[in-house]
């Protein structure tokens, strides 16, 4: 288990520090050399975890979807909106959340033929993730008749791609989430039942709790795991 951990806390060292590195000088730039020497490790550790820079790439740009375990709430159309305040946090405050959506919009995009094997995939799995939300939200009432989950998920996801670029070009995202609560607001009415509107809690407050609330449910699952261990 000590081996394992080991491992895991490597492959982490490595996937920060290649964000960084992609984040500063942008992929084409970038070298597996900066990213040894950042993370600190070996050149076979480096590669036991990633066969090359675009596995590497791929790994960081995963991270876009992995904002941990996020408590249940009473309605589907507040988890969504708390996936959107708790990724704008991370984009104002997490070098690998922030590379990952660097690498996801530039470095990329003068190469976006069908054929690459990182067109639109990131995009397109943020929307899905955002689809499964709505249709629970529909089955469940919360829904306007007309909205349609995954037309309304694209739009969602374009609008948010289209706020946090506007956001980075203007003040590096420090008004980021200010900006997605304002999206919300606008948007929202035209896809929820109006008895919902007044309970979806949309402040900038709230993503500093759901990251607190995170990061007690992934201390909890560590201890877990190291008690089951243990025993």
């Amino acid at each position: 288990m000590a081996r394992q951990a080991r491992a895991i806390q490597t492959r982490t060292s490595i996937l920060l520090a290649a964000a960084e590195v992609f984040d500063e000088r942008g992929y084409s730039t970038a070298t597996i050399t900066e990213i040894i020497a950042r993370a600190g490790v070996t050149k076979g550790a480096l590669y036991f975890h990633f066969s090359s820079k675009e596995d590497l790439a791929l790994g960081v740009i995963a991270a876009q979807l992995e904002l941990g375990p996020l408590p249940a709430q009473r309605t589907k159309l507040q988890e969504l909106t708390d996936q959107g305040l708790l990724f704008a946090h991370q984009l104002q405050h997490d070098p690998l959340t922030r590379a990952s959506v660097g690498l996801a919009m530039d470095q990329w995009s003068e190469n976006g033929e069908a054929g690459n094997p990182f067109h639109g995939r990131p995009f397109q799995e943020w929307a899905d993730r955002l689809t499964e939300l709505l249709v629970a939200a529909r089955e469940r009432g919360e829904l306007l008749p007309h909205v349609d989950p995954a037309e309304t998920a694209e739009l969602l996801s374009g609008a948010f791609t289209g706020i946090q670029w506007t956001s980075q070009v203007l003040c590096q995202r420090r008004d980021l989430t200010r900006r997605v609560i304002a999206m919300f607001r606008h948007l929202l009415p035209s896809v929820a039942m109006p008895q919902i509107l007044p309970t979806l809690e949309l402040t900038e407050e709230r993503a500093v709790a759901l990251l607190a609330s995170r990061d007690a449910a992934l201390e909890a699952e560590d201890a877990e795991a190291d008690g089951d261990s243990a025993a």
